[in-house]
């Protein structure tokens, strides 16, 4: 069985940063390229980082790039999500995904999900 279990987020003033953790279980899927998406409210899932198994290769989408950074810890199958300079429009749920594929393919979507975790970042 796959769970993945988010958490690390909170409130925090524009400017500030956090750190979003993955734990993923389930021996296949905590190996594979992983990713973060997020709701903002009223708005449509966003994809918003992934990285491949290795970790040598992310992916960040165009609203946190520069300010975003994906990275993954093999050993205790953990994927984090830096965040840093938040803004406001960064306020949503953040949710973890794992692919169910070993290889890494563009755009990445996920097949298994966690259930997420707020982050709230205020003016």
């Amino acid at each position: 069985q796959v769970q993945l279990v988010e958490s690390g987020g909170g409130l925090v003033q524009t400017g500030g940063s956090l750190r979003l953790s993955c734990a993923a279980s389930g021996r296949t899927v905590s190996k594979n390229p992983m990713g973060w998406f997020r709701r903002r409210p009223g708005m449509e899932r966003e994809f918003v980082a992934a990285i491949t198994r290795s970790g040598v290769t992310t992916d960040y989408g165009d609203s946190v790039k520069g300010r975003f950074t994906i990275s993954r810890d093999n050993v205790n199958n953990t994927v984090y999500l830096q965040m840093n300079d938040l803004r406001p429009e960064d306020t949503a749920a953040y949710y973890c995904a794992a692919s169910g594929r070993s290889y890494y393919i563009r755009p990445f979507q996920g097949d298994y999900w966690g259930q997420g975790t707020q982050v709230t970042v205020s003016s």
